[in-house]
């Protein structure tokens, strides 16, 4: 699928994991060469091989970073009308924002910035800019657990980086508070996004479902699937 071409600069999710895999590559390979000028060839194939297969997931890894990840918010975030009023729970630098800002002509995006430092927001900000959508969206320092919004403030609610375990569950229950009736709240994670149905089938969500992204939302590989959760707010 084509994807138009972000202009602004969104870095590479978990880069401590992207360098891993690389020193990880790089280390079997040279394994692999020992191992052939040795004449070792069973472990020479083996290393060769741990090593192709590691490369391999760090250019899946780098693919969602930088285009996968927006096509599938691209894609999940289709059906909006366009005037909505929407929640990123943990922005980041604002990948799942403003691709959510881009469709909202008459709404409104509003991005959490979590744990995020000064040049974080910074980057977010340029990159609001770049975008062209910097007059539909704003920021706010907050704890996604003890969200700074009157019940019922937003039509939905989003969620693309990882929030953790107790986090990520009390974060959902605050994220269902703050959702009007009908709204509806999307939430991915690679680790956790089952603990995050159960939480939305606890709080009486209806059409609570969960899926897998597909490859062009894996962290590295088949191991490290991004599963989304979806469900809506009951209506009264």
């Amino acid at each position: 699928m084509s994807v138009r071409r972000r202009r602004g600069s969104y870095g590479i999710d978990a880069p401590w994991a992207m360098a891993g895999l690389l020193v990880g590559a790089g280390l079997l390979s040279g394994l692999a060469a020992v191992s052939f000028v040795l004449d070792v060839l069973p472990a020479g194939a083996v290393f060769l091989f741990g090593a192709l297969y590691t490369l391999a997931s760090a250019a899946s890894h780098l693919y969602t970073s930088r285009r996968g990840k927006f096509a599938v918010w691209g894609e999940r975030l289709r059906p909006l009308r366009g005037d909505e009023r929407l929640l990123d729970l943990s922005c980041g630098r604002g990948d799942v924002l403003l691709v959510a800002a881009g469709r909202l002509e008459q709404g409104r995006a509003t991005g959490v910035l979590w744990r995020a430092t000064s040049r974080v927001e910074r980057a977010a900000r340029r990159n609001a800019v770049a975008e062209g959508v910097s007059d539909r969206m704003s920021l706010v320092r907050a704890d996604p657990r003890d969200l700074p919004f009157e019940d019922g403030t937003f039509d939905v609610v989003v969620s693309g980086h990882p929030l953790g375990r107790g986090a990520g569950e009390r974060a959902v229950r605050e994220a269902y508070r703050v959702l009007r009736p009908g709204g509806q709240v999307l939430i991915a994670d690679v680790r956790h996004a089952a603990a995050y149905e159960e939480v939305l089938r606890r709080l009486g969500a209806r059409e609570v479902r969960r899926r897998d992204l597909g490859g062009r939302a894996w962290r590295g590989g088949p191991w490290a699937r991004t599963e989304l959760v979806e469900g809506t707010k009951a209506t009264v």
